[in-house]
């Protein structure tokens, strides 16, 4: 464990380094994705500007939800995304095998190998509009919900590289699990709107089943003081545990596809 995490510095900075050769198209990317939410978040504006509100959110409040949805996703998964997309690859190729006899974790090695600076566009524009929209919404600041904010966005964050993780491993075993990967964007799409506005079941699912719920939605009613369906109560609780717990979950799932993986060959 120790040789593994003095390691992680030494991964990290190889990646970065071969990154950074390329820093006008990684920069053009940036750009590119900061215009592509900007244009996606204006529409969403114009929407609410015209109506008043969704479901009960104003935009101010909105974008709060919206920026604390992209910076949770976008922390999460430059941990996960593309490290564990590719696992389906590796396996059908036979590279995932190297990766086993590595002086390293081979968790580890995945992970900070390829650690995805690609989303600095995403974080750029996530801190933006988050820092825009909590001077808009009024809240009244207390050590503690600085610290229920903080440790709400860990959660969210540890939550989207588990699911990716429990996602991508599969492969070990399915050897095919992009199209799971499809499954997991059409319920992230939905999450960046107010859990409100959905029916009674989708609303459980996406608590459940799909808790994509507690990647911004959750957390950010209970930062807001609005209502949470289902949790009520418990839902500060609930935004706090379940990254921890769907990480627990993903340790376990990478253990057991690790221990019923048989290579290429079957």
């Amino acid at each position: 464990m120790l040789h593994n995490i003095t390691l992680i510095p030494h991964l990290v900075r190889m990646y970065v380094r071969t990154r950074m050769e390329y820093r006008g198209a990684m920069f053009l990317a940036w750009l590119s994705q900061g215009f592509s939410y900007g244009a996606m978040y204006a529409t969403i504006a114009l929407i609410i500007a015209r109506f008043d509100n969704l479901g009960g959110w104003q935009w101010p409040d909105m974008a709060l939800l919206l920026a604390f949805h992209l910076l949770a996703y976008s922390l999460g998964a430059s941990l996960s995304f593309t490290q564990f997309r590719d696992i389906e690859e590796k396996v059908r190729l036979g590279t995932f095998d190297a990766i086993l006899v590595k002086p390293v974790g081979p968790w580890t090695f995945l992970v900070f190998s390829g650690l995805n600076i690609g989303y600095g566009g995403h974080v750029i524009l996530a801190t933006g509009l988050m820092a825009w929209s909590l001077t808009q919404v009024g809240l009244a600041w207390s050590p503690l919900l600085v610290l229920y904010f903080v440790a709400a966005l860990i959660s969210a964050a540890m939550l989207t590289a588990a699911l990716m993780t429990m996602i991508g491993t599969t492969a070990l075993v399915w050897v095919r699990s992009r199209h799971l990967f499809s499954i997991f964007f059409g319920f992230w799409e939905l999450a960046r709107y107010p859990l409100n506005i959905f029916p009674a079941p989708l609303q459980m699912l996406m608590i459940t089943l799909a808790p994509l719920a507690f990647l911004a939605f959750v957390p950010v009613a209970v930062i807001l003081g609005k209502p949470v369906p289902l949790l009520g109560a418990w839902a500060p609780l609930a935004s706090l545990a379940a990254g921890p717990l769907c990480m627990l979950l993903a340790v376990f799932h990478w253990r057991w596809c690790l221990r019923n993986y048989q290579g290429a060959g079957g």
